[in-house]
């Protein structure tokens, strides 16, 4: 009976993504996922036949989606048949949206590339099992859904503790990620040197050792992610089997690991770090280096990740911006020289809670020499923060309806265009 209903719901996840996009009402991300589970709650568990090879799932609190996105990228462009959900749509609902608008009775995949929220993941495994975990980092992020760090953690733990087979990826330059390998096959990526010419200003959480002496650093990167160690017990930074080096430049970055280079077309040391994970794990498939390369050089960020546009033929770039860590690193890369917008929700996808806004280094742009126009549901609250960042009032202008203010902007050069998470979808719609 459970199998005429996974069919039965692949018929009509189909017809109702035709009604959604005849009716040009959303993009689909996660409606007929909600619907498939409605009819066939065990859909994913039907799923997992029709991946030949593995399933790799992404988590941590930035940097999902990118990483998810290089790792799909490096299969497909090796010849591996990949389902991914593109889209970032990550919850439950989310990944039974791709998988029941991609799998077809006669056609099969070789691998699975899915992106989940971090609270998500748990739930996930019971349903489908995962070969490789790449947790990415954990930052303060949506208190109100999410609670504090250790919760967060404890989520993931439980997800972990799920897949007696699971293979562990994980950025030994977070001090919480690297806590994760304790009954688990592990390897871990990191960086031993970097090189940016800019400082980061992002918020550090404060993390005690396991013998509860605050953890010290010979190196730290960009919040809590560095080399440290515990100068009570001896407890330090675990030898990493992908250490590398790298020069963040404007536009790109240089990545060298292992005597190899890997030059990668996205801004800013959150996005080596991303890029770092997707080659580790190409490297744990048995890929050569010029095999990822390759797929380095042809990956172009996905909506609203570093994405470049061109709106009302004018250069535009989109980045997403949801928590303290994340805002502070993209606000590193911000031309002041172009208009910039900020459309900020406060939906339950972005989190109800935006008192992550006065955690996040806005400081950085108050040497924009053009408009700064403020958008979306929490215009008026953003336009407060710039004012106390040092913007000069004339130079704020709110305009809550997000097109609006991204026309307006667009008309006049360069665009740098930063949305939270609803935001974003208002945009690309």
């Amino acid at each position: 009976m459970n199998r005429v209903r996974f069919y039965i719901s692949l018929i009509i996840a189909r017809l109702a993504y035709l009604a959604i996009k005849l009716r040009n009402k959303s993009s689909g991300t996660s409606f007929v996922g909600m619907l498939t589970l409605k009819i066939c709650p065990d859909f994913l568990k039907y799923c997992r036949k029709y991946i030949t090879k593995d399933v790799a799932t992404v988590t941590g609190t930035n940097g999902k989606s990118t990483t998810s996105g290089l790792m799909a990228h490096i299969l497909e462009t090796n010849g591996q048949k990949v389902i991914h959900n593109l889209e970032g749509a990550n919850m439950l609902t989310g990944v039974a949206n791709v998988f029941a608008l991609g799998i077809k009775p006669l056609k099969k995949y070789d691998y699975a590339v899915i992106e989940s929220d971090e609270a998500y993941l748990t739930k996930l495994y019971d349903y489908l099992k995962s070969d490789y975990l790449v947790v990415t980092n954990l930052f303060r992020d949506q208190l109100d859904r999410y609670g504090e760090l250790n919760t967060t953690a404890g989520f993931i733990k439980n997800a972990i503790d799920k897949n007696p087979d699971l293979k562990l990826i994980l950025n030994a330059d977070d001090p919480l990620v690297a806590t994760f390998d304790r009954t688990k096959y592990a390897v871990y990526y990191g960086f031993e040197n970097v090189k940016c010419n800019t400082k980061s200003n992002a918020p550090s959480e404060v993390f005690n050792c396991m013998c509860g002496h605050p953890l010290e650093y010979s190196k730290q990167f960009f919040a809590q992610q560095g080399h440290y160690f515990c100068p009570k017990c001896g407890y330090k930074r675990h030898e990493c089997d992908y250490p590398a080096d790298v020069e963040v430049l404007e536009d790109y970055s240089i990545i060298t690991l292992k005597g190899q280079e890997f030059k990668i077309y996205l801004t800013g040391l959150y996005n080596a770090y991303n890029a770092l994970a997707s080659i580790a794990f190409g490297y744990e498939l048995g890929l050569k280096a010029e095999q990822i390369q390759k797929a380095l050089d042809s990956y172009h960020a996905i909506f609203g990740r570093t994405e470049k546009r061109i709106i009302n033929g004018n250069p535009a770039l989109i980045q997403l911006i949801k928590n303290p860590t994340g805002a502070s690193e993209v606000l590193k890369t911000v031309d002041l020289n172009s208009n910039i917008v900020i459309a900020i929700n406060d939906n339950y996808a972005d989190g109800r809670d935006i008192s992550w806004l006065w955690d996040s280094d806005f400081e950085q742009l108050k040497d924009a020499k053009k408009l700064v126009i403020t958008s979306g549901i929490r215009a008026n609250d953003m336009a407060t923060r710039l004012k106390y960042a040092g913007i000069p009032q004339e130079k704020i202008i709110i305009e809550p309806n997000i097109k609006k203010a991204i026309d307006r902007a667009t008309k006049d050069g360069k665009t740098t265009i930063l949305p939270s998470y609803t935001a974003l979808l208002s945009i690309k719609k």
